[in-house]
């Protein structure tokens, strides 16, 4: 099946600057899919090579098997929202839903025509007549994605559509953008640096650094199987230390962390002596009273809880090991209660960890 955007060898460079570097992604159609980095990364670059508000230096652009990569934006029927919503002020809400439409000579009927189909989607009925100062933030919002979706394009790009919301309508409007992807089966794009936003909204992702793709594909196996050193890191906030290769055996490497044994799984090319680093989630450990509570994890370390920090449905549990490090624990909120200076056993099974050569950068780079 033709997919609906394809990217090949995609390069953009701003003077000695190099944005984007052999981008190579497909997107298929009905997907809601997330560009996931840092700032700088390459994210709204690669968002507006695809709407041709800028020409790549190298590769090319198709969109359901056409090359776009010379068309002006006008004419590839991509839709965008924009992080400040971009209305006109003194435009009505009706009329700026419809501009584009008029910019392509729409008749007058099939512009009410698609206002009317469009206010219902967003659930704006009824406000078509306000002027953007009249409006709330999310009903801003909602105007912005109405502009995008109004002249049925083949896919929508966002970029950081919500930054500007509060958190509780950033989550409101998050449920509400998933809808009517769902609703109209075209492909979102959605730019963020917002990881938890990434992964509550989308079903693939990419992460990008320094103008490359480090890895692509379902947000379960980026967050849970990271490839690269720079996704481990990324996603998640996790733990990370470094430990040195005692022996290897049967595919396992034997690990001393100043002077804790850990096990762990070998997925690349290391010797005894080396040093590698390791990326832990906090949700990973599991955070023991008593020392037989671990027994059947094969990861084990001493401590005592110097602090417990209660959030809810969790609790950030602050725990000094017997070797001197630190780590952080997400455990259930009844750790909370927990007295400090506490002794408790840490533990994690082999595949919870995710072990790096510390020479390695991410993707590359």
């Amino acid at each position: 099946m033709t997919p609906v955007l394809d990217l090949q060898a995609v390069e953009k460079r701003f003077g000695a600057v190099t944005a984007l570097s052999e981008v190579d992604l497909t997107i298929d159609r009905g997907e809601f899919f997330a560009l996931l980095g840092p700032s700088g990364s390459g994210k709204t670059t690669m968002l507006r090579v695809i709407a041709g508000l800028e020409r790549p230096d190298r590769g090319r652009v198709l969109v359901e098997g056409r090359e776009v990569t010379a068309l002006p934006p006008y004419l590839r029927n991509i839709g965008m929202v924009f992080q400040d919503f971009l209305l006109f002020p003194h435009k009505t809400v009706g009329e700026n839903i419809v501009f584009p439409l008029r910019m392509q000579r729409r008749s007058r009927a099939e512009q009410q025509e698609q206002l009317a189909w469009v206010s219902r989607l967003v659930r704006l009925q009824g406000l078509e007549e306000r002027y953007p100062h009249q409006l709330s933030g999310g009903q801003k919002q909602r105007v912005a994605l109405a502009r995008g979706l109004v002249s049925r394009p083949t896919l929508l790009l966002l970029d950081e559509p919500l930054a500007n919301l509060d958190r509780e309508l950033r989550r409101e409007m998050e449920v509400e953008i998933r809808r009517y992807q769902r609703e109209l089966g075209i492909p979102f794009v959605y730019v963020t640096h917002n990881q938890e936003e990434a992964l509550t909204i989308a079903d693939r992702m990419a992460v990008m650094y320094r103008g490359r793709i480090e890895q692509v594909g379902d947000k379960l196996d980026l967050y849970m199987r990271p490839e690269t050193r720079f996704v481990a890191g990324f996603l998640g906030h996790p733990n990370r230390f470094s430990a040195r290769v005692l022996e290897i055996a049967d595919g396992r490497m034997l690990l001393d962390w100043n002077g804790v044994r850990l096990r762990q799984e070998r997925r690349f090319e290391t010797r005894a002596g080396e040093t590698v680093e390791l990326f832990l989630k906090s949700e990973r450990i599991r955070l023991c009273r008593r020392p037989d509570e671990a027994a059947a994890l094969p990861n084990r370390v001493p401590g005592r809880l110097q602090d417990a920090i209660f959030k809810g449905v969790f609790a950030d549990c602050f725990v000094t090991l017997n070797n001197g490090a630190e780590l952080v624990v997400a455990a259930t909120p009844d750790a909370a209660g927990i007295p400090r200076e506490s002794p408790v056993t840490l533990a994690w099974d082999i595949a919870d960890a995710h072990a790096f050569p510390v020479e390695q950068e991410g993707g590359g780079s």
